[in-house]
């Protein structure tokens, strides 16, 4: 990979590069094609907005991106802690693939996140509360789905 890689690696037609890569360091996380990428990092946007905090993830250049795992953490722990607050079924849905794709990314780069913060109660704080109101999963319940979804996404985010 890194002839290709360091001469910005190009289609069979001399077009753009085909993936970029997700690096910590020089280990690479993630090498998604152009369009998952893009997707990715739109939503990244959208949730460093909504939690106020930057995500360490970025900037693309040159079909490759660092991530710095000490803002990543802060990233992930927060992401979680805000999903496990909300409990509209429509949020939950929209952000559940992108939750699990930033897990997976966290798990290769080795940092262990904070499932439970110190201080959590067993209604977590919860806002953007669902009117009907869901069933209430418990906090294992929702943590382990939420591990078996990363687990299964793991296989199709190739490094």
């Amino acid at each position: 990979m890194s002839c290709a890689r360091d001469a910005g690696q190009h289609d069979q037609h001399g077009g753009a590069a085909l993936s970029q890569y997700y690096d910590v360091g020089d280990r690479t996380l993630w090498n998604p094609s152009n369009g998952a990428s893009r997707l990715f990092m739109s939503q990244v946007s959208v949730y460093q907005a909504e939690l106020g905090l930057p995500s360490g993830i970025g900037p693309m250049q040159a079909d490759e991106c660092q991530i710095d795992p000490l803002v990543f953490k802060e990233f992930v722990d927060a992401l979680l802690a805000w999903r496990r607050r909300t409990s509209h079924e429509v949020m939950a849905a929209l952000s559940e693939g992108f939750v699990a794709a930033v897990l997976v990314l966290a798990e290769r780069a080795g940092i262990e996140v904070n499932w439970l913060p110190a201080g959590f109660t067993e209604d977590g704080g919860l806002k953007d509360v669902q009117a009907p109101a869901a069933p209430v999963s418990s906090e294992g319940a929702w943590a382990a789905a939420l591990q078996c979804k990363s687990r299964e996404l793991a296989r199709f985010m190739t490094a």
